[in-house]
């Protein structure tokens, strides 16, 4: 009688007994549905939305305001304030590990590959002042970017973020012998509210 005893409350003991992974830490870390904010830097202001495509990658929209220096094609013109869109996917490549050392990851906090892809037009250019005769090329800058984000607060983020690609001026179109193509730099340090 005793064995039977014992044989079931080990039975039922090894019922009860719980994983050490629970349901939180089985799931997997993400990137956010969507956040929306604003952010500014040295030279600009940008609104921007990211997308959840996949659980570490994301799809940053922006629109903004940069400065523009547009010595090469139209030198009288000096710097102007330009509006550009951005398509950026964002590999949000250190979420797990972040996790897993109880570091935030809400609002996407956390180291990124990137490919952004900027566009500026001389249609969207905004004319401050006197000079009303300043044109910029119309151009399309491709650079893949290392970048970090984190978060300040609830509402409050920095991001941080350089690197190495190609643009394209489209000067032709603009009146130009040929189009012209260089290196570019991304290089930049933001500071954001998050709604």
């Amino acid at each position: 009688m005793k064995k039977q005893v014992l044989t079931l409350l080990f039975l039922g003991l090894t019922l009860i007994v719980k994983s050490q992974n629970s349901t939180e830490q089985v799931q997997k870390s993400s990137v956010e549905k969507s956040i929306f904010g604003i952010q500014t830097g040295f030279a600009g202001l940008w609104v921007y939305n990211e997308l959840k495509l996949s659980n570490q990658i994301a799809l940053r929209t922006e629109i903004g305001f940069d400065a523009y220096d547009n010595d090469e094609f139209y030198p009288d013109a000096g710097f102007l304030l330009t509006t550009f869109i951005t398509a950026e996917p964002r590999w949000y490549y250190n979420l797990n590990k972040r996790q897993s050392k109880s570091k935030r990851i809400d609002n996407n906090s956390g180291n990124f590959f990137s490919l952004k892809t900027s566009f500026r037009s001389d249609n969207l250019l905004l004319d401050f002042g006197d000079a009303n005769n300043a044109r910029i090329v119309d151009n399309l800058a491709i650079i893949p970017t290392w970048g970090i984000r984190r978060n300040i607060g609830n509402h409050f983020n920095y991001e941080t973020g350089l690197g190495l690609g190609y643009i394209h001026y489209f000067a032709k179109s603009s009146g130009f012998v040929k189009d012209k193509g260089e290196a570019a730099i991304n290089l930049h340090l933001r500071i954001g509210y998050q709604f």
